[in-house]
């Protein structure tokens, strides 16, 4: 089977499996970095000054209490944080009653009164609360601020957290003070980092062994059923396509058996339909070769009979040609329906006044029975051909009494009047499993192909394609041996609606 070069640079199931799960993984892992190496520091900070923000709350809510220094030591070691708690006084910080230092570090607790004093001012003038974040270096004192100076001790390095919040309880301002550490998070995300890099390299070979087990999981059906594929291309039509694994292949395998069903049985009909055709094409073109060359060797034979014949001939490969027309059209879609109201009961006696010929002279018994007249909003010139194929399908297949029988009728479907017009037979009938076959072109019950008495064979399938396009409701009710009644139903139109000039057009 030739494939384009654009088929070879389509990737494989396998390929695109092991691309998604690099991609999945990589994305993974590059929002795993971000968050738990590249931002560490930046969480860290945050759950810290959270922790200042917890533990200022809950002093504030023991302020009062007797067991306020208790409660505030056990915060201070809980938190890692350091605890100073002072009673405002006419604007200043006045006396200290409570103070936690659970660290050498605590940097509240090594500030000069007047620096403590700033804290508490810019609290105020900040509505009630003050943070910042100082460099440290511990062993002496220097002033090493980002923001302002402030006097810190010296010798190690680090970063410390302060805030202040000045809260009123009992009439009485208290002002809580606290301070943290921020422990240098280098060593941690340099050991995060190398810990990174071995799940980085685990997580990508899992992966691709993923995508590799998957993909076998996947694509074992698929190239199961491409094999079948295109041995069905091959005109295998017995190919068997299997379903594994998932729902969607199931379901796929199942749609492709029956499209090879489908086109087994379109083949079938295909080749049917060239040797019916054919067969079709070649009798009456034999007939009039032959009575041509008898009319020209043999000047006795230069009758009205043999002329007749031949005319009759070739109206019939017309007609055989016209209907194979149709029927291209209405498969195409190209043949549209002139709309106009008419006299339904009238075009049916005008199809029957066709058959005077069959009655008299090869002993046909058709008859026309109608309840009244009923009128239709339909393409008049189509409908004509709808019955004129139907009592043509039961001349060809009626009994040996050679009856048809075609009658109209009137009845109700979802509160709608319709007209319903029947052809019967007194054929040998159609079985039960073959009746929705019956519409196809040049089907037959038998699978011997004759020549029809009327028509061409195609009719049935002329009938299907135009009652469709109108939207009506068809079908056969037989049983074998009982004969056939084949039927149409319209819905009634007004009769004061009938389009006269129209129907004069169609009559031309």
């Amino acid at each position: 089977m030739h494939s384009g070069n654009g088929a070879s640079r389509i990737l494989s199931v396998r390929a695109k499996l092991l691309i998604y799960f690099a991609c999945f993984a990589a994305v993974m892992l590059l929002i795993i970095w971000v968050f738990q190496v590249r931002m560490l520091d930046y969480f860290y900070r945050q759950t810290k000054m959270d922790e200042l923000s917890r533990v200022s709350h809950e002093i504030e809510t023991d302020i009062e209490s007797d067991e306020l220094k208790t409660r505030a030591v056990d915060l201070a070691l809980t938190y890692d944080t350091c605890v100073r708690v002072f009673k405002a006084s006419s604007g200043h910080l006045g006396s200290e009653i409570v103070s936690a230092d659970v660290a050498p570090t605590c940097l509240i607790h090594h500030l000069p009164s007047d620096e403590l004093n700033n804290i508490y001012q810019n609290a105020r003038s900040n509505g009630g609360s003050w943070t910042e974040q100082k460099k440290l270096i511990f062993g002496g004192i220097r002033a090493d601020d980002d923001r302002d100076n402030a006097i810190v001790p010296s010798v190690k390095k680090g970063i410390t957290a302060v805030s202040a919040r000045i809260v009123s309880v009992g009439g009485n301002d208290y002002v809580i003070i606290l301070n943290t550490e921020f422990v240098p998070m280098t060593s941690t995300v340099r050991t995060l980092g190398t810990q990174f890099g071995w799940i980085a390299a685990a997580v990508l070979i899992a992966a691709a062994l993923l995508s590799v087990f998957f993909s076998e999981k996947i694509s074992k059906p698929l190239t199961d059923m491409n094999r079948a594929a295109k041995k069905l291309a091959e005109g295998e039509y017995d190919a068997n396509f299997v379903g594994e694994g998932y729902l969607e292949t199931h379901e796929l395998a199942s749609t492709l058996n029956y499209a090879a069903g489908e086109i087994a049985r379109s083949d079938g009909l295909q080749r049917e339909l060239i040797a019916n055709v054919s067969h079709d094409l070649r009798t009456p073109l034999t007939m009039i070769s032959g009575y041509a060359e008898v009319m020209r060797d043999i000047p006795g034979e230069n009758s009205p009979e043999n002329l007749q014949i031949i005319i009759d001939e070739t109206e019939r490969l017309s007609e055989l040609v016209t209907d194979m027309l149709d029927i291209s059209k209405l498969r195409a879609g190209t043949q549209t329906p002139h709309m106009t109201h008419f006299d339904l009961t009238e075009t049916v006696r005008e199809v029957m006044k066709r058959y005077e010929k069959l009655k008299h002279h090869d002993g046909y018994n058709i008859s026309f029975e109608a309840d009244g007249e009923a009128f239709v909003y339909a393409d008049r010139t189509m409908l004509l051909q709808v019955v004129y194929n139907l009592i043509n399908n039961a001349v060809n297949y009626t009994g040996d009494d050679k009856t048809v029988k075609v009658s109209q009728s009137f009845g109700e479907h979802d509160g709608e009047r319709r007209v319903r017009i029947s052809v019967a037979d007194t054929g040998p009938g159609i079985p039960r499993d073959q009746i929705p076959l019956i519409w196809d072109r040049y089907y037959k019950i038998d699978k011997v192909h004759r020549r029809a008495a009327v028509g061409t064979g195609l009719g049935l399938s002329i009938v299907k394609g135009i009652l469709q396009l109108h939207n009506a409701a068809y079908g056969v009710e037989s049983s074998e041996g009982q004969g056939s009644v084949f039927w149409l139903e319209l819905p009634i139109a007004d009769a004061a609606d009938n389009d006269d000039g129209d129907i004069a057009d169609d009559e031309q």
